[in-house]
């Protein structure tokens, strides 16, 4: 190797951050990172990250814990606790899910929280994609500006409409672009104590996400910023699956949205107050990829949301690319030329893509769990907790180190 692999990252959010800190620690890559936006930045949402992700950010970023903790404001949760929160029998509890529930933190907060730990000159902001273009030994990228740059691989994070995603598949594009998912939901941050005082005492004794499950409904509200502040969020089904990414929220539009049996449930009144007191309320669609044949394409690859968006409903979508950073870090520390870039990127997808779709799909099926949508579970509390035991399962239950060597093997069968 007469220098070092040139990488390019396109797109600067969580996934693009994490997977640069990943790959810069490796004196054998260079790796730079484009935006297209005018400065990196994150839509004000909250983002919790489980066991699972915070192990494997752990690896990227030794301590990275504390580092969350001390500078993004983050805090750990015990176990989230799961209720009904309409009909009869709202206010049963379903369940406990698993011992801890990881870290809840600003989205913007711990993005800026990692770009910290990159060198400024890495990063480029208000460079928009135009084109790529893949030759034998490297991939030309044109920019709006007029600029064209060469690299030997190029990583497309570039979020869930990415214009590298569609070179990675090609013609078949469009037939596997990302689609409504069937819910829309409307989010807020608000004071922890007004919080407390509209839901109740109850819900803040302990550190902990709660998820209120109901008909055609789910609510939800967790503890961020250091405990001053309280994310709020109220997700309802969508039945006409509405091309509409966002649209304007009123008391008589949730009024309208929300089953009569919420009225007299134990939260509903509270964060309908606390969800509509904000200035122009909005609410965002959900959107997935149903289906992605492929991650990889020769030396351009793709992940986070541009590979794997998924529903929120199990707040694994920032996990899964801390994941995608993982393995991607431990690949690129793997090779020693860019012949074998092609290989890393083959096994990525071989391993990354089947660990995705499961949770993808997963997370549609908690989707109908939270909203009474599903058969057999109802709104029956035991039927949930049987149900919804399972559906989380398919985002923890995963080793991380024998996934790196599944890997890591993969790559080298095919070199």
């Amino acid at each position: 190797m007469t220098g070092p692999i040139r990488i390019g990252i396109i797109g600067g959010g969580i996934a693009g951050v994490a997977a640069a800190i990943a790959l810069v620690k490796h004196p054998h890559v260079n790796v730079q990172v484009y935006e297209g936006a005018s400065q990196f930045t994150e839509r004000g949402a909250g983002v919790g990250l489980s066991p699972l992700a915070l192990e494997a950010l752990e690896d990227i970023i030794p301590s990275a814990t504390d580092l969350l903790k001390t500078q993004a404001g983050a805090v750990g949760l015990d176990a989230a606790r799961l209720v009904l929160g309409s009909g009869p029998k709202a206010g049963a509890l379903i369940s406990d899910l698993g011992t801890s529930a990881g870290l809840t933190m600003n989205r913007a907060s711990l993005l800026q929280t990692l770009l910290s730990l990159l060198p400024g000159d890495i990063l480029h902001a208000g460079k928009r994609v135009t084109s790529l273009e893949q030759t034998e030994s490297e991939v030309r990228v044109a920019f709006e500006d007029g600029t064209v740059t060469q690299f030997d691989a190029v990583i497309g994070a570039d979020g869930i409409f990415s214009s590298v995603r569609n070179h990675v598949i090609g013609d078949e594009a469009q037939k596997h672009a990302a689609s409504p998912a069937g819910w829309w939901d409307i989010r807020h941050f608000v004071p922890f104590e007004k919080a407390r005082a509209a839901l109740g005492d109850e819900s803040f004794k302990v550190d902990r996400q709660y998820a209120w499950l109901g008909d055609g409904a789910a609510m939800l509200h967790g503890i961020v910023e250091n405990r001053t502040m309280v994310q709020c969020i109220i997700a309802v089904v969508d039945n006409n699956c509405s091309a509409d990414r966002k649209r304007p929220v009123t008391r008589q539009v949730l009024m309208d949205a929300l089953p009569a049996s919420w009225d007299e449930g134990p939260v509903a009144r509270g964060m309908v107050e606390l969800i509509l007191d904000q200035d122009d309320p909005k609410g965002y669609a959900e959107w997935e990829h149903k289906s992605t044949p492929m991650y990889a394409n020769n030396r351009v690859c793709i992940i986070g949301d541009a590979a794997h968006a998924t529903t929120p409903w199990q707040g694994a979508g920032a996990g899964l690319a801390i994941e995608d950073a993982f393995i991607l870090g431990h690949l690129a520390g793997s090779i020693s030329s860019t012949v074998e870039i092609n290989a890393a990127f083959r096994a990525f997808d071989a391993v990354r893509r089947p660990r995705c779709q499961e949770v993808i799909d997963a997370g549609r099926e908690t989707g109908r769990l939270f909203c009474g949508q599903d058969e057999y579970a109802g709104l029956n509390p035991e039927k949930l907790n049987k149900a919804l035991g399972r559906t989380f399962a398919h985002v923890g239950d995963l080793a991380l180190a024998l996934h790196k060597e599944e890997t890591l093997g993969a790559m080298r069968t095919m070199l």
